[in-house]
């Protein structure tokens, strides 16, 4: 056994030996990661404490699960989670917009034409949420808008969609296909790209029309990264970005928009209730690992494919 660890330990000093360079490139990152990602984790620990500034993390006395339990019979506490999982479930409906639109580019064959609508829809994804927000408020907006001067020469009535509750998830969630649309396929482009042009070519001697190809061919080569992207999109089901929520979201349309990520921005940054707010973004974060897990394990039964 213990010719084995020393044996093991000869191997990995030799491929540091051979490679040093690609891990002296790789030690920035690791830092930066160690840093930046792990040392804030030594916080977390105010999440059990009744965290008081003037004490420090250290001196704050400790309550235990107290914070998580206050959370939990928290009123609005299924109303806040019957929110976040409205959004990011619609929104996970809407995944396959993304693989469809880099399987319908793919067929296009005008290379010019290509590019053009490559560079339209990926031109939204590098604008900021606030103007993307703003243009929402406008199109939408009852007095000006032009959805609802549409909708009125065609006969019927303005509507308030922005301080409607009904509409809320529509607007974010397809407002978000609209900016991230172009974006989001790349990464189904490339594992296009990397297809085999000889299956290709040998399913078009088969006689397989450019539907069956699809089917066929390109489908099936992309799964992995299909499989890989569903998984991450999954670990996100109870995080829903606060930024894009809060410049949306009004008093009027509060019954839909307020999740828990904005509920941790308001008691957090602007009520100063520090541990309380780590304490839901603990809870909200071991969630989210959980159902990762769950995801990627069924992911893997099916398609042979997942994150480990």
């Amino acid at each position: 056994m213990q010719g084995r660890q020393v044996s093991f330990g000869q191997r990995i000093v030799k491929r540091l030996k051979q490679s040093w360079q690609w891990y002296l490139l790789l030690l920035p990152a690791i830092i930066y990661v160690a840093i930046f990602q792990y040392g804030p984790m030594y916080g977390l620990q105010i999440a059990f404490k009744n965290y008081r500034p003037r004490l420090g993390i250290t001196g704050s006395e400790w309550v235990g699960f107290e914070h998580f339990i206050r959370f939990l019979n928290y009123p609005d506490f299924w109303k806040m989670i019957r929110n976040t999982l409205s959004i990011t479930l619609y929104s996970l409906c809407t995944f396959p917009c993304a693989i469809i639109f880099a399987l319908l580019l793919n067929e296009v064959r005008q290379i010019r034409l290509k590019k053009s609508v490559q560079m339209i829809t990926y031109a939204p994804h590098f604008m900021s949420e606030v103007v993307v927000c703003s243009l929402v408020m406008m199109m939408l907006d009852r007095g000006t808008g032009p959805l609802n001067a549409l909708i009125e020469a065609l006969g019927g009535t303005r509507t308030a969609f922005i301080s409607n509750p009904g509409y809320f998830s529509s607007i974010y969630v397809w407002s978000d296909v609209w900016q991230n649309l172009g974006w989001g396929s790349i990464l189904y482009i490339s594992a296009l790209a990397s297809i085999s042009p000889e299956q290709v070519e040998a399913a078009t001697i088969d006689g397989a029309n450019r539907f069956q190809i699809i089917r066929h061919v390109n489908i099936p080569g992309i799964l992995p990264t299909i499989a890989i992207t569903f998984i991450m999109r999954t670990g996100s089901l109870l995080s829903v970005g606060y930024s894009k929520i809060f410049l949306l979201q009004n008093d009027l349309n509060l019954d839909a928009s307020q999740v828990i990520s904005t509920y941790v921005y308001n008691i957090g940054l602007i009520g100063g209730q520090y541990s309380y707010s780590t304490a839901i973004s603990l809870f909200n974060n071991i969630a989210n690992i959980l159902v990762l897990l769950f995801a990627n394990k069924i992911v893997k039964k099916i398609t042979d494919t997942g994150l480990f």
